[in-house]
């Protein structure tokens, strides 16, 4: 085996064989820069020398099968001195050092030299047989080297074509010397065979460098699109660490916002409370409200993208759920001077009712927003399904607004774009609800359809399985008079645990203003101590999600329960949006309300719990 030694740096001394990287590659230093031809260069080295040792032992092999061939037919001493330096040379070729991939990538064009120069010399070595064994009257012995040496130079072709100096160096000196020794025999056999072999050469040259010129343009492409993907995969990443950053600062922002807003609200209902008739603290509790309504849409994002939200699929009543939407909106569009047209058709379909509700208004709000005059209509009509398929139920919100031109149809679905407001106008959104809708309809799978002609109007098209009407009333219906019905009072003690003493105070004054008695501490070493010294038992543990310390709610509240063997139930308050956060809440089953909190929420997530036992 031949050893494989570090390649010494290249040096300043005048080489003839030297030349610039690109030597073996000029149609690449013709366009490409250099690091990229140094590349390629390095790609055609290593496909030469993967064939080297192979190369070496045919070569040889073959020289001294000839030198054979010729001693026996004609016994000379010099046969066996050509022979034995010919076999020498061989060796030491095998033994040399050569390239191999560990080698600097800036060494390439050295070691390209070197091989060239190596090639060269062994074809020099056997350009010397035509002139030694090719004689006028031994025809079969010119014929046979004239075969052998063609036949090298052929599988030699097939190897060197990556490197041209190489190609070159090999051919040339082997081919000249047959064709010359073949021309000076002066006979019209000899003339033959040399014009024959100066047409192979010709022939071997063109070919070898159009092959060089696919092989390196193959090359350049592969590493182009090697460059391409690379970026490509760059950009990828840093798209993804811009959404990362971008849910971990709207997580952040969000729940920085809900903190003092949840305070505000909390403040403001009890001021409600204590004063109702107060314009004052209804304009307040208003504004609370809008805002809070801003956050949970930003929530509602987060959740979905969380994976959090689980559909419930059940029959829906579309004209109860059309019933409940009007009240939402036929005072927006009365102020808008809109005609809003919900039409009933008697129809069923299996939906989860809450998440098709939202994706409705959603639908709906987006609507009259961007309608100026005309109106807004809603309508649901039935589709036969085809190929053993059930039948499917359109509903569809249509409008005479604005439009939406086609280059913006799939943007619309993106979050905070909005068409037509470079000044972000309030009146407008938050540019989510479209977001929302898109990632419900893929929770759902309901697909939405979009079609809008700009100055005409738009329509949204919700695509649903139709059922048939149960027998009893919709349970939805059930749960939204659930919903609407006044929260039942709240006995027994309830602890609350939260390291904000603004929320805290709120919290106090709300509860306690409608007759429940809060105990209020800051951590967990607080409610263990009143724990171990209050004699009463608590009804239920409320406790705020993110504590000081990077403490929170949840371990805080397993914690008590396991240490003082509670049976009060933990009920969560937490302005989180984060993603990972939300689903541990979930996976834990612990019941979680979002900051701001409204009052009537709170006192009816209270009241759901279980009765209230002894600790």
């Amino acid at each position: 085996m031949g050893r494989v030694i570090a390649a010494p740096p290249p040096t300043s001394s005048p080489d003839p064989a030297a030349a610039p990287a690109t030597q073996a590659a000029p149609r690449v230093a013709a366009a490409l820069p250099p690091d990229l031809a140094l590349r390629v260069l390095r790609e055609h080295l290593a496909s030469v020398y993967g064939a080297y040792d192979a190369s070496i032992v045919v070569h040889f092999s073959l020289g001294a099968a000839l030198g054979a061939a010729m001693y026996i037919a004609s016994p000379r001493g010099w046969i066996l001195a050509w022979m034995a330096a010919h076999l020498l040379l061989g060796l030491a070729l095998y033994l040399m050092p050569r390239w191999h991939a560990g080698l600097p990538l800036d060494q390439t064009p050295l070691w390209a030299r070197r091989h060239a120069r190596t090639v060269t010399l062994v074809s020099l070595a056997t350009a010397t047989a035509p002139w030694l064994f090719i004689s006028r009257g031994d025809l079969p012995a010119t014929s046979v080297l004239t075969v052998v040496i063609i036949g090298s130079c052929a599988r030699a072709m097939q190897l060197l074509w990556p490197l041209k100096p190489a190609l070159h160096g090999y051919t040339l000196p082997m081919m000249l010397s047959l064709i010359g020794a073949l021309a000076w025999q002066g006979d019209g056999m000899h003339l033959f065979l040399s014009i024959f072999s100066l047409a192979y050469l010709l022939f071997t040259l063109r070919v070898g460098q159009q092959q060089h010129r696919l092989l390196t343009d193959s090359l350049v492409l592969r590493f182009e699109n090697e460059a391409l993907a690379e970026r490509l995969g760059e950009q990828i990443a840093a798209a993804e660490r811009a959404s990362i950053e971008k849910t971990r600062f709207l997580a952040t922002a969000s729940h920085d916002l809900r903190q003092p807003l949840h305070a505000i609200a909390l403040f403001g209902a009890a001021l409600e409370n204590e004063h109702p008739q107060s314009r004052n603290a209804q304009r307040l509790m208003r504004a609370v409200n809008a805002l809070g309504s801003s956050l949970d849409t930003m929530l509602d994002v987060s959740r979905l993208d969380a994976g959090v939200v689980e559909p419930v699929l059940e029959p829906v009543s579309l004209d109860a759920l059309l019933r409940a939407l009007n009240p939402m909106f036929s005072a927006q569009a009365e102020q808008r001077q809109l005609q809003l047209r919900l039409r009933a058709s008697g129809l069923w379909v299996r939906s989860d009712p809450r998440l098709l509700h939202r994706m409705l208004s959603n639908l709906l709000d987006n609507a009259l927003k961007y309608t100026a005059r005309g109106g807004v209509a809603v309508r649901a009509r039935v589709r036969p399904g085809g190929h053993g398929q059930g039948d499917t139920v359109w509903i569809e919100v249509v409008d005479s607004g604005i439009g939406i031109a086609p280059a913006q149809l799939e943007r619309v679905f993106e979050e905070f774009y909005q068409v037509d407001n470079p000044g972000r106008e309030r009146s407008h959104g938050l540019g989510i609800g479209l977001a929302i809708v898109r990632r419900l309809s893929r929770l759902l799978g309901h697909p939405v359809q979009l079609r809008s002609r700009v100055g005409r109007g738009t329509r949204f098209r919700l695509v649903l399985p139709r059922c048939d009407a149960p027998v009893a009333a919709g349970p939805w219906a059930v749960r939204a008079e659930a919903l609407t019905a006044a929260p039942a009072p709240v006995p027994g003690r309830i602890l609350l645990i939260d390291d904000d003493a603004e929320i805290r105070a709120a919290m106090t004054a709300l509860l306690r203003a409608h007759g429940i008695d809060l105990q209020a501490v800051a951590g967990e070493a607080e409610a263990a101590a009143l724990l171990a010294s209050g004699p009463a038992p608590f009804r239920a543990l409320l406790c705020d999600y993110r504590l000081a310390n990077g403490d929170n709610g949840l371990d805080v509240g397993q914690r008590l329960r396991a240490r003082f063997a509670l049976e009060a139930p933990l009920l969560l308050v937490t302005g989180e949006t984060a993603p990972e956060r939300l689903q541990r809440v979930r996976a834990s089953g612990v019941p979680v309300l979002f900051k701001p909190v409204e009052a009537a929420a709170l006192l009816r997530a209270l009241a759901d719990l279980a009765p209230a036992t002894a600790r």
